[in-house]
């Protein structure tokens, strides 16, 4: 770095007030602004009545001149003391004055390096250490970042970086670790997940902290039981060894006022046949309490017995208060992507509303031995369809894509599903929600004004058939981007909606409204309101708004809280597959931000590199 900048670095620092001063409400200091993930800003600026009048304010453009090709981004950004922080696809982090888009600094990580692609956390210092950013890399490592320098954070592991891939996870494995969504933060914890390859053993899941000042490891919290342990009698002899999956690829989420740390653990692997785990197999698909300071567990709420549906617990916990019977409940929502809505008294575990353990179909594949019930909660409803009847749910959008479906339907000779269909070893089934849910990585928002839980699902069915593979397990034959679906022109073959936006309310536990979130441009006029497939999530303000992008069409929207109506949309020039946030400038005005760079959907290559921002004229 040449010496003007390092100055010019100095100055910008020494300009900006309150480095280590905690966060007002008019920044976005969390993935989910709150630790809680409540994705919910105090603003009231922009309103219903006014929000038609937004304007793009500025747009920022993460690929570098020079770039072999355009990388997918669903990150969120971060806005601190006035300063915005964003991670690149293309290895950068930058900071940004977030009313101009003006690139502060620019910290480029080494060895080819991506930071994870849906955001970092933030650490606002201490008397000893200046602030910094946390993130986690496509290598499993996890770095940090001095938010006054633009530098690696010196004392932090080593050179600024601490190598999660320890012996103690790897296992002797060559295999697949890397970090996918933000750590999170809790006093002077950074908390960290992991994503895992997709064979029965393998590296494990295990969820650890680390102290953020020196990068050691103060707790781990074994996330398949050893012996000795709870949970370790519900998986069959000997198949815990070295058992993979059972990992947080998502956040965990904090309830920073009694120091408890909620994690959501995905489903064991391989995930869709389980012939050599028998069990209820905790704690895959589970929510569990532990407390943040040292890893150990309070409680636990397994959501999915023996997951064979690849159901993973993805969707960020949420933490609200429900007000029931005259009484405020501290709660906690817990959604996988069979897209059941479980809100739970996030002290005890224990269901707010019923949960009933109901029959479920059993599997015929060999050696397996599905579970037999399932937990569904009595209210809400589910949030996606749980089936499909090839007499009487086709589509009929146009006689061309129903003509299409029916002749994939007897190509396949798919047969119909129910709820908690298993897979079968000798024919296929348009299973729903499909691999992608229900609801995904993305989450919820929440209106504490209205108590409503506001979530974006989507309705795409999978095709999938068990077969044995030569690593000795039973696994999908088509894989996991087989969807029932035209792919050529990305058209659902089930009857719409194919994604909708939902309002919970959670005092009630009944459904409040539910909309159709997203057109299909390629059908005719009249029908194109079929909702659309969607990865990201919304953002509720205190105002009334609910803004979301994440639809595959390239649109970013806002509606009212209360009632669902869809109130303003701006045609982006790539989906934002990513959740947005909102916060103040020094100017005064509200902005609210998403990144949108296309790709995501059903693998698609990334077609752009857009930061764009709204505010006011």
């Amino acid at each position: 770095m040449s010496g003007f900048r390092s100055l010019r670095i100095a100055l910008l620092a020494a300009a900006l007030p309150g480095f280590a001063v905690a966060a007002t409400s008019t920044d976005w200091p969390n993935y989910g602004n709150d630790a809680g993930a409540m994705r919910y800003s105090p603003m009231t600026q922009i309103t219903p009545a006014n929000v038609g009048s937004l304007k793009v304010a500025w747009t920022y453009h993460m690929k570098p001149a020079g770039a072999a090709r355009t990388a997918v981004s669903q990150t969120t950004p971060l806005v601190v003391d006035g300063v915005m922080y964003l991670g690149s696809p293309y290895g950068k982090i930058v900071a940004l004055d977030p009313v101009s888009g003006k690139e502060i600094w620019s910290y480029d990580l080494p060895d080819n390096e991506k930071p994870a692609p849906r955001g970092m956390a933030y650490w606002p210092g201490d008397k000893d250490h200046a602030p910094q950013l946390l993130f986690g890399t496509n290598t499993g490592k996890l770095r940090a970042v001095n938010v006054k320098t633009g530098q690696a954070a010196t004392g932090f592991g080593e050179h600024g970086a601490v190598n999660l891939k320890t012996p103690e996870v790897m296992r002797g494995f060559d295999r697949q670790y890397a970090e996918t969504s933000p750590p999170s933060v809790y006093r002077n914890l950074v908390i960290t997940g992991t994503s895992t390859p997709e064979e029965s053993r393998g590296v494990s899941g295990d969820e650890r902290a680390w102290d953020v000042r020196t990068g050691k490891l103060v707790w781990t919290f074994h996330s398949v039981p050893r012996k000795g342990e709870l949970g370790y009698d519900t998986w069959a002899p000997g198949s815990t060894e070295n058992r993979s999956g059972v990992n947080i690829w998502n956040q965990v989420t904090i309830d920073d006022k009694r120091g408890i740390a909620y994690l959501p653990f995905g489903d064991p692997a391989p995930d869709r046949w389980g012939g050599d785990r028998h069990g209820a197999n905790l704690f895959g698909n589970t929510l569990v309490a532990v407390d943040a300071n040292t890893g150990k567990r309070l409680w636990y709420f397994q959501l999915l017995h023996h997951s064979l549906w690849d159901w993973d617990s993805t969707t960020l916990p949420m933490l609200l208060d429900v007000k029931k019977d005259g009484k405020i409940i501290p709660a906690v929502a817990a959604m996988n992507k069979s897209a059941y809505l479980f809100l739970l008294n996030r002290v005890t575990g224990k269901p707010i509303y019923p949960v009933k353990e109901i029959p479920v179909p059993a599997s015929t594949v060999t050696d397996e031995e599905a579970w037999p019930t399932q937990p569904v909660p009595l209210t809400p409803p589910p949030l996606a369809r749980q089936s499909f009847s090839a007499a009487t749910d086709v589509t009929t959008v146009t006689p061309e894509l129903n003509a299409f479906c029916r002749k994939l339907i007897a190509d396949h000779k798919l047969h119909d599903s129910l709820p908690f269909s298993p897979l079968t070893m000798d024919s296929q089934i348009a299973r729903f929600p499909g691999s992608g849910g229900g609801p995904e990585w993305g989450g919820g928002s929440f209106d504490p004004k209205l108590g409503y839980f506001i979530v974006n699902t989507m309705d795409m069915g999978s095709i999938e058939q068990l077969e044995k593979k030569k690593e000795g397990y039973w696994g999908s034959t088509t894989g996991p981007d087989s969807f029932f679906i035209d792919e050529k022109n990305k058209l659902m073959c089930q009857t719409p909606p194919w994604g909708s936006l939902y309002a919970v309310n959670v005092n009630t536990g009944e459904i409040a409204w539910r909309t159709t979130l997203g057109v299909t441009d390629s059908l005719p006029e009249a029908v194109r309101n079929t909702g659309r497939p969607s990865l990201g999530a919304p953002l509720s303000t205190a105002s009334g708004l609910t803004f979301i992008g994440a639809t595959d069409d390239s649109r970013f929207r806002a509606f009212d809280s209360r009632t669902g109506k869809e109130i303003w949309t701006f045609r982006l020039d790539y989906s934002a597959h990513a959740s947005p946030i909102s916060y103040q400038g020094k100017d005064g005005k509200q902005y609210v931000a998403v990144v949108a760079t296309g790709g995501s959907f059903l693998r698609s290559p990334a077609d752009g590199d857009s930061l764009v921002v709204f505010g006011l004229p």
